[in-house]
């Protein structure tokens, strides 16, 4: 198969992948392949942190390329941070949210901090002293995220923080956490503002990893605020425009989520391939058998109409940060993340049927993969929410 992606986006007339999109694909390919792979499967089984994912992506800067040149960055497009997760993933999906979330959780400084927040902790994301997380979803506020509860209260000069937050992905690795919280209950969404908060605050723990079906090397959990008193100049843009951020925010990064059902589900095709080639039935491979072939067709098809896109949304993501017309961004990044997602479900379903008995062990990658496909439909918004936006937005 030729090397996906080579000519996404292009027919969309926004912007061509570049000559070094195709030599980043290539390096990522070989470093996650040299330096990720191998661990995958053990990183799954123990359920702990691929600390040889982060090392390596730390090494070679390929851990938070959107972070801009101003602050010690690659200042990586969106196309290029989209091909990053997606070759990641594609040997091990714990380990491409590493590059995801780091770009989820400083997305809203790089939007709406000051440039003093910008420098204080944009710089030490980009040369590898940190990593960054989200908070937005609580045990009662998930797809109704202007439902939150946790408050944040003036208090001079300073902020004080009591609330928890809920499936908070790399919750206790990362150094930073971009954290919304209601500063006016009258005003619902309008009333919720944006705070950068530390591990070491006091005040600042965490609940146990949650019990995963997939994703088991990149740990969930709940991150508990307990009187966490912060300087009010932690505070992301002005009082009350933490929801727009968050939401905003979400535009972008739900085109990394795709990114990752990308990667996943071109894995576990990678893999089926070989397989059929090499499994023999009644005297030759099955991958002869016209019904293998029509099961690898229809993978191959929707994967590859997932990834034009996933492509698309990423030039409107890009157009949108170089201030340009966003108006759509909304609808395709929901798009991109629906689709891409659902196909990487149906792609890693029938990746673990063709291999049969064999892909329904853990002997073999497609299971993990297909665990690892489940959570892409759910998390950044449910599909079933991916919906509702895109209806809402119709181009």
């Amino acid at each position: 198969m030729a090397s996906p992606g080579k000519s996404a986006a292009a027919d969309f007339g926004l912007y061509r992948p570049s000559e070094e999109h195709d030599m980043l694909r290539d390096s990522v390919r070989a470093l996650s392949e040299a330096k990720i792979a191998p661990f995958a499967a053990e990183v799954d089984e123990e359920g702990r942190f691929p600390q040889e994912a982060r090392d390596a992506l730390e090494a070679n800067d390929l851990h938070a390329v959107h972070v801009p040149e101003a602050y010690g960055g690659a200042g990586a497009d969106a196309l290029a941070t989209v091909i990053v997760i997606e070759e990641v993933a594609r040997v091990c999906a714990s380990s491409s949210l590493i590059p995801a979330v780091n770009k989820l959780g400083s997305l809203p400084v790089v939007l709406s901090g000051s440039e003093e927040l910008k420098k204080r902790y944009l710089t030490p994301l980009a040369d590898g002293r940190a990593m960054f997380s989200y908070c937005l979803s609580e045990p009662d506020a998930g797809s109704d995220a202007g439902g939150m509860k946790t408050k944040a209260v003036r208090d001079g000069d300073h902020y004080v923080l009591n609330g928890v937050k809920r499936w908070i992905t790399n919750a206790g690795v990362s150094d930073y956490y971009t954290v919304m919280a209601v500063t006016d209950p009258e005003k619902r969404t309008k009333g919720i503002s944006a705070f950068v908060v530390e591990k070491d605050d006091e005040g600042v723990s965490f609940g146990a990893p949650e019990k995963k079906l997939g994703i088991k090397g990149s740990p969930t959990r709940e991150v508990y605020l307990d009187n966490v008193r912060i300087p009010a100049d932690r505070m992301l843009g002005e009082e009350g425009s933490g929801f727009a951020t968050a939401m905003q925010t979400l535009d972008h990064t739900r085109i990394t989520i795709a990114a990752q059902a990308l990667g996943i589900a071109q894995g576990a095709l990678d893999y089926a391939k070989g397989y059929v080639a090499e499994r023999k039935q009644f005297g030759k491979p099955i991958g002869d058998f016209q019904g293998v072939q029509f099961m690898l067709a229809d993978m191959a098809m929707k994967l590859e109409a997932a990834r034009q896109l996933t492509y698309a949304a990423a030039a409107r993501s890009e157009r949108v940060t170089l201030g340009g017309d966003g108006e759509d961004l909304t609808f395709f990044g929901a798009a991109a993340k629906c689709y891409a997602s659902d196909a990487a479900m149906e792609i890693t379903t029938d990746a673990v049927q063709l291999l049969g008995g064999y892909g329904y062990t853990r002997d073999y990658p497609v299971e993990r993969m297909m665990r690892d496909a489940k959570i892409t439909q759910i998390y950044e918004g449910t599909n079933q929410v991916q919906r509702i936006v895109m209806a809402r937005n119709l181009p």
